[in-house]
């Protein structure tokens, strides 16, 4: 984080202010532990401590404002709506029908029925497959 006056820290001088007047708070505390462990907080953990700060008469007024100002300045994270549920693979119907075909006359060609199990197991046929689906019923008729 660039800071423009290193020396000034208002969110370390925020958290201490609290922890001076309550210093139970464990709220409090494992703010300030996360703040020196990772340099920053969040923009919830923020508005916590602002909201904690300002029931507080020892917190200067110019504090909370700078802090209100970093607040601010953090982006908001909102969560989108899950998206409607639609099924990733739709069978193909025509397909269901040329396999029916070609199996109601040669019930135990093996590449047909590996091909009928992959169709059944939702799996998709490449485009090779189905032209040589297509080739054996052709060749049926």
């Amino acid at each position: 984080m660039n800071r423009i006056r290193p020396d000034v820290d208002i969110v370390n001088d925020v958290l201490q202010a609290v922890l001076s007047v309550q210093p139970t708070s464990s709220f409090a505390q494992s703010l300030l532990k996360q703040y020196q462990e990772r340099g920053g907080l969040s923009k919830k953990q923020l508005e916590g401590i602002h909201d904690k700060a300002a029931k507080l008469k020892c917190v200067p007024e110019q504090k909370l404002a700078t802090l209100e100002a970093i607040i601010m300045r953090k982006p908001t994270r909102y969560k989108s709506a899950l998206p409607a549920a639609t099924p990733m693979y739709t069978r193909d119907e025509a397909l269901k029908e040329v396999l029916d075909r070609i199996l109601a006359k040669y019930p135990q060609h093996k590449r047909v029925l590996f091909l009928r199990s992959k169709y059944e197991n939702n799996e998709i046929l490449t485009p090779a497959e189905t032209t040589e689906l297509q080739r054996f019923e052709k060749l049926l008729t």
